[in-house]
């Protein structure tokens, strides 16, 4: 049997900490997850926290390079531990998720915690530095405005689809967004814990805002019109190729083995040079299977339920 997931994936990334406007900066790594930082008049907000402290402290010497001033807001796209469990490190006077995160938390965060550790050891750089699970000091239904001074970041629980909970955070005076796991640029999207039927229709709302400029959850920061159209287009080709094996495959009465068996035929000539392609497939496929078979939300994957679906599928 291969290796587990993304356990045998040790080679150590090439981070970049960029400027896409005045005080508008992100933290990119190879394909690796993506954070992003913003400076206000009277303080930062960083949006996602990196997975350790340890980890965290490496975007917090990026962000000193450019500013003194406090790091005050902390926002979750949403609640995969890879996300969230460096928010200690930044002592932060806020920390702002959806409400549907908040559920998630509470009803999974710990699972979610173990299974990810497992699954993908070297992106939990130093894991005995997290004090714990991560919990939000605001939370929000659908929209929050953030006045940073005379700048002003919208906080949007922009509908289902990487999870339930994912939330946006967009400029509209700079035309920046921040997409968390929903749009990826190169890299294969997550869907163990996804909404298929809802994706799409949450991808079409991010394209309505019209940003110019796109921090995807993983990839390269998208710096024009056209590139954050493409990042677009990525994510709903690869979800609906996806979908549409899955579906084709359920709709036959096929078991699981098979329909992933399928799924990697026909998903590896166009996506299988995409960064974790190999890693997402069996989790993704998993829920695939389940919602096109009726179960409507997303079952917990504990680190246990992740190494049965992967010695059944991967034997």
């Amino acid at each position: 049997m291969k290796a587990f997931a993304s356990q045998a994936d040790l080679e150590v990334k090439k981070t970049t900490f960029a400027e896409l406007a005045e005080g508008v900066y992100c933290l990119t790594a190879e394909g690796d997850p993506n954070s992003g930082v913003i400076v206000g008049d009277d303080g930062v907000m960083v949006i996602d926290v990196r997975a350790t402290p340890v980890m965290a402290q490496e975007l917090i010497a990026e962000i000193r390079k450019v500013t003194d001033k406090p790091i005050k807001h902390l926002v979750l796209s949403h609640y995969h531990a890879v996300r969230v469990l460096g928010a200690s490190a930044y002592g932060a006077e806020n920390i702002i998720a959806s409400d549907a995160t908040y559920d998630l938390i509470q009803e999974r965060g710990a699972q979610d915690y173990a299974s990810e550790v497992q699954r993908f050891p070297r992106l939990f750089k130093s894991v005995e530095t997290v004090p714990g699970l991560t919990w939000p000091s605001i939370v929000f239904k659908d929209r929050l405005v953030v006045r940073m001074g005379n700048r002003e970041v919208h906080v949007i629980h922009a509908g289902r689809g990487h999870t339930k909970g994912d939330t946006i955070v967009w400029m509209p005076k700079e035309k920046v967004l921040f997409s968390g796991d929903l749009v990826e640029y190169g890299a294969t999207p997550y869907c163990g814990d996804a909404y298929f039927t809802d994706w799409p229709q949450t991808l079409d709302r991010l394209a309505g805002f019209g940003a110019e400029k796109m921090v995807p959850g993983r990839g390269e920061a998208l710096q024009t019109p056209e590139e954050v159209a493409k990042g677009l287009s990525q994510t709903r080709d690869y979800l609906s190729s996806l979908a549409a094996v899955v579906k084709e495959g359920v709709d036959a009465g096929h078991d699981l083995q098979q329909v992933h068996e399928e799924a990697s035929r026909r998903l590896a000539p166009k996506f299988g040079h995409w960064v974790i392609f190999e890693h997402c497939l069996p989790f993704n496929v998993s829920r695939c299977y389940d919602e096109m078979s009726g179960i409507a939300d997303p079952r917990i994957w504990t680190a246990e339920r992740d190494m049965e679906m992967w010695k059944a599928l991967n034997a």
